[in-house]
Order: C-alpha cells, then structure tokens, then sequence
C-alpha cells in the first residue's frame, strides 16, 4: 500500500526530530554531562522550536525535497542555537561560533542519515505498490 503524502509528512517530521535529539543525545554524552530531561530540553528544545515553527513557512513535509530541508536546516538550527544561548543568558562570543559550527555539521550529518533512509525506504515501498 502506497503511504499517502500526509504519512509520508508526518514520518519524516518524526525523524527529524529524532535526529535532533539524537544530536543532543550526543552532545551531552561527549561533554560528559547526564543524560537527563532537563539536559534533553535544554539543548533540543530550542532547535525543535525554531525547526517546527519554521517548517511549514518552507513547506518542510508538505514537499519533502532536498532543498526544502537543507533551508530547514540552515535556518533552524542556526535559530535554534541562537535561541539556546539567549535563553540561557549566554554570550556571543567565539564558543558560540564554535556551537553553531559544531550544530551544523552534527545536525547535518544526522538529517541526512535519516533522510537517506527514509527515502530509501519509502522509494522500495512506492516501487513495491
């Protein structure tokens, strides 16, 4: 059965949040801090909220494209770090820049993982029907 574009929608945004957590996860395991709910929302929340506020504005899962999620990513995660460190009364100094590069590539790397996979995925479902 071919999955219906709003699935298709729904799993991807599911993923991406994964992804972002998972960036989290690691961030927080390398620095040796706990894994704990408030490290969790302390460092995903604020790239989740940017990301999702900004995701239907670039039709993020309404047309799931390579270019929509690269200017998902771009944005929202640049957002999200920025929002992080004003909510935590942080300055921007070079450690910002630092997070912000380290984000970037972490978060890139991971979306593209799981995007890579879904398409996958999806593309033997669609080939199956």
């Amino acid at each position: 059965m071919r999955p219906s574009p709003k699935t298709r929608g729904r799993l991807l945004a599911w993923g991406d949040a994964l992804a972002i957590v998972a960036f989290a996860l690691v961030g927080l395991k390398s620095h040796g801090e706990p894994l704990s709910l408030a490290g969790l929302a302390r460092n995903a929340l604020p790239i989740l909220l940017a990301w999702f506020l900004l995701a239907p504005f670039l039709r993020t899962y309404t047309r799931p494209t390579w270019r929509n999620l690269l200017y998902t990513w771009a944005l929202g995660v640049s957002a999200g770090v920025w929002l992080r460190f004003m909510v935590l009364q942080k300055s921007f100094d070079a450690g910002y820049l630092v997070f912000w590069a380290v984000s970037l590539a972490t978060t890139l790397a991971l979306l593209l993982l799981w995007r890579g996979l879904a398409f996958w995925l999806l593309r033997d479902r669609l080939a199956r029907t």
